[in-house]
């Protein structure tokens, strides 16, 4: 779905104004607030806009050692094992991928020993056959999507 110039600068305000209200939108957009409510809408909808919740830190909730685990997989069990991994809550994020291994986990730990046990635990579950597991040092890029959003906003505006 293309996003126009006020989709852009509607996004733009609900990343960097989270908390702020809908009339204030459109307030500071200068628009309706019903003009602002179809549109907000019209994003919920076609799955621009995917959840409104506080955005948290596995670090500050005692979790700061990150990894990225890489799961082989025995052919024929990966939504098997894709279901399993919804059951560690130290796994944050789960994808299917292509190239070296099946999945790709993204794991929050308290601390290394930790990490550790919670790959035994994935080295356990039926139809695992292996994991590669990498751990993050620092955080370079923080998750984003503002500048993906400003550059689609941009191109829609010059078709």
């Amino acid at each position: 779905m293309a996003v126009d110039e006020l989709d852009t600068r509607i996004l733009r305000l609900l990343i960097e104004q989270p908390r702020t209200s809908v009339r204030e939108y459109a307030r500071i957009l200068g628009v309706a607030r019903g003009t602002l409510q179809a549109r907000l809408d019209r994003l919920e909808r076609t799955g621009v806009i995917t959840g409104t919740g506080p955005v948290l830190s596995p670090a500050a909730l005692g979790h700061p050692v990150l990894a990225f685990v890489h799961i082989e997989v025995t052919q024929g069990h990966l939504d098997d094992v894709g279901d399993a991994l919804a059951a560690v809550p130290e796994i944050i994020e789960a994808f299917s991928i292509t190239g070296g291994g099946d999945l790709l986990t993204r794991v929050a730990a308290r601390d290394n020993g930790h990490l550790e046990d919670v790959i035994q635990r994935l080295i356990q579950l039926p139809g695992v056959v292996r994991t590669r597991t990498e751990v993050a040092l620092r955080e370079r890029v923080p998750h984003r999507l503002l500048p993906l959003v400003e550059s689609v906003g941009r191109n829609a505006s010059k078709t």
